[in-house]
């Protein structure tokens, strides 16, 4: 799956994409992801991408033209391989999706990470300063939150959209049965506790916390029926 992310910031994504769970994927294939500088879609000497608001108000509003432009090309050239876009610029590439990341959009849950596993290829939009004008909702398919506040840039939920979503691809986390029981794989469900090494943990006042008996029983019927009974609903 390929993940491509529109941002004034395409920098930002290196550190996090490039460690651990998301690396190995995409060193194996399993994903791509690449980082495209808005401001090379702009064509005045300052690369500028935002503008004061109609209307008046705090803060400034990030310009359509470079989105508009940007979107196009990757849709066309980087992921269809065309030279110029035809006069439609929304629906001709099969089995992909433009997002844009904002605080108004709708909540991402996991039934749309799932959804969305399914795609070939996901364009994502960083909205910053005060928002994006709001024609270019025209141009993508979902406008997306990843909750009920406000963040500086689109660039985190950009990167939860991505981690999400690649986890559930075959491959990705070497042991696809992960991904089957953890919370929200069934909706409105949390995953049972999980423990580990040692047996018993004693803090530093004294107190001891033990791993729950039946987890050492060796009797899997019956650690399969307490688990279960352990998943909790939100």
């Amino acid at each position: 799956m390929n993940f491509e992310i529109i941002s004034i910031f395409p920098h930002i994504f290196d550190s996090y994409t490039n460690e651990s769970i998301i690396k190995r994927a995409q060193d194996e294939g399993h994903i791509k992801i690449k980082s495209h500088d808005l401001r090379d879609w702009t064509e005045d000497k300052h690369r500028t991408v935002d503008d004061t608001p109609y209307g008046g108000g705090a803060g400034m509003v990030m310009k359509i033209e470079p989105l508009y432009k940007a979107v196009s090309s990757i849709k066309y050239q980087v992921l269809s391989g065309q030279d110029q876009a035809p006069h439609n610029t929304k629906y001709l590439i099969p089995n992909t999706k433009t997002v844009l990341l904002s605080a108004k959009g709708k909540n991402w849950d996991q039934k749309m990470a799932t959804e969305y596993s399914k795609l070939d290829n996901l364009i994502l939009i960083c909205g910053r300063y005060e928002g994006v004008d709001e024609r270019i909702l025209n141009y993508v398919d979902d406008e997306i939150s990843i909750g009920d506040y406000v963040l500086t840039g689109g660039e985190l939920g950009a990167l939860v959209l991505i981690d999400s979503i690649a986890r559930l691809l075959p491959g990705v986390l070497g042991n696809d049965q992960s991904a089957v029981d953890e919370s929200h794989s069934t909706p409105g469900k949390l995953e049972y506790p999980q423990y580990t090494r040692p047996e018993v943990f004693v803090d530093k006042n004294g107190h001891e916390h033990k791993v729950p008996e039946i987890l050492l029983s060796g009797n899997h019927a019956k650690i399969e029926k307490w688990r279960r009974e352990q998943m909790r609903r939100k």
